[in-house]
């Protein structure tokens, strides 16, 4: 029995590395991610960051991840302008409002209308 007479109860904590937990975030790794690379429970992750930073970890997570997303964003810029078509066509959907549209023209103004007879 310790000197001043208390008992300590339970497991002792789980220990956390707040730039790891960081670097994660950065990755957009999941909450379940971040608790097996720290081989821990989902809740010991949520209460570790309570006494960290003062919320939940999904506002940390929303806060700590935007580094990773902005990092994204900059190499897709970059494929796209070393003339990756592909990448070219999906920012245009995400950001443009531009879609592919399945339409067939006839060259007139007036619909395509195919008729056939089924025998």
């Amino acid at each position: 029995m310790p000197d001043n007479g208390k008992k300590k109860m339970g497991r002792p904590r789980v220990e956390i590395d707040a730039k790891h937990f960081e670097k994660l975030c950065y990755l957009q790794c999941t909450l379940k991610e971040i608790s097996g690379f720290f081989d821990c429970s989902e809740d010991t992750i949520e209460r570790w960051c309570k006494r960290q930073y003062k919320q939940t970890f999904a506002d940390a997570w929303q806060q700590k991840s935007q580094g990773g997303r902005i990092a994204i964003r900059r190499k897709q810029m970059q494929i796209l302008e070393g003339g990756n078509c592909t990448m070219a066509i999906w920012l245009g959907k995400q950001y443009l409002d531009q879609s592919d549209k399945n339409e067939i023209s006839t060259g007139e103004n007036k619909p395509f209308v195919l008729n056939y007879k089924l025998d």
